[in-house]
């Protein structure tokens, strides 16, 4: 029974994506399977911090400035929040929140050990809900990270339990949660401020299909921004990709940054 389970996951995985991705499935997959060659966040840092390329190009795009009151929702395991609180430079305030006490006791280990102390003062560690962030601070934030819990096919394909327990329901599960938590970065960020959603997933179910839904539910309360940053050049949805097989093996890492407008 496990192995037919653990061919059918296989199955359902290949399936779903080559149909996403067509002729170019094969060649992103062994992009995926391949190892990404992490970067230094910054030389600014008490000790170095490496991260995806992808995510640091990601993490930049949020216009975070000194004295800003900043969210990061799903903060662990850290890097976000360091990149974050390297351009707040110990003015305004950050929350750092995570759901998971094992996830924020990373997190908490690595601004602790990553960042100089006087840029961690304004730093504040949470655990609360997302989803639900709205209905207890309304018009509280300059700028939100929102880097949402997605498919991550890239760790799926290179862990055979995980790819054997995959199914196709598990997109659109994520894809509910991932609509909600921005919905919920909708009301908790000030008029004029900045919201930045992105996932790791290549699914556009998870990616600009969850803003696709913000404008059919919340059409008149906000604005897409676009960036000059690096995209793959095929990409035609709501904001931008990096996917491995065209970014030096860097992402995926899927973002886009909108703006609260009334």
């Amino acid at each position: 029974m496990g192995k037919k389970k653990e061919k059918d996951g296989k199955a359902l995985f290949e399936q779903y994506y080559s149909a996403i991705y067509a002729d170019r499935w094969e060649g992103l997959k062994e992009a995926m399977l391949k190892e990404s060659e992490p970067v230094l966040l910054s030389d600014s840092l008490a000790q170095p911090y490496y991260m995806d390329r992808a995510s640091i190009i990601a993490a930049n795009a949020l216009p975070v400035q000194e004295e800003n009151d900043v969210l990061d929702m799903c903060a662990a395991p850290g890097g976000k929040t360091l990149s974050i609180a390297l351009r707040l430079k110990g003015t305004g305030s950050l929350v750092s929140n995570d759901r998971s006490p094992a996830r924020r006791q990373r997190l908490k280990k690595v601004i602790e050990t990553c960042l100089p102390e006087e840029y961690r003062q304004n730093i504040s560690i949470s655990g609360h809900d997302s989803t639900k962030w709205g209905l207890y601070e309304k018009d509280r934030y300059d700028c939100i990270l929102l880097d949402a819990p997605c498919s991550s096919e890239r760790h799926v394909l290179q862990d055979e339990s995980e790819l054997a327990k995959w199914s196709t329901n598990r997109p659109k599960v994520l894809a509910l949660t991932q609509f909600a938590m921005l919905a919920a970065a909708l009301d908790a960020v000030k008029v004029g401020g900045y919201i930045l959603y992105s996932t790791c997933s290549i699914n556009p179910e998870e990616d600009s299909m969850v803003i696709e839904k913000l404008f059919r539910k919340r059409n008149d309360r906000f604005e897409i921004i676009k960036t000059d940053l690096e995209s793959d050049p095929s990409f035609t949805g709501y904001g931008n990709i990096l996917l491995p097989d065209t970014s030096d093996g860097a992402g995926p890492l899927y973002f886009c940054l909108i703006r609260r407008t009334k």
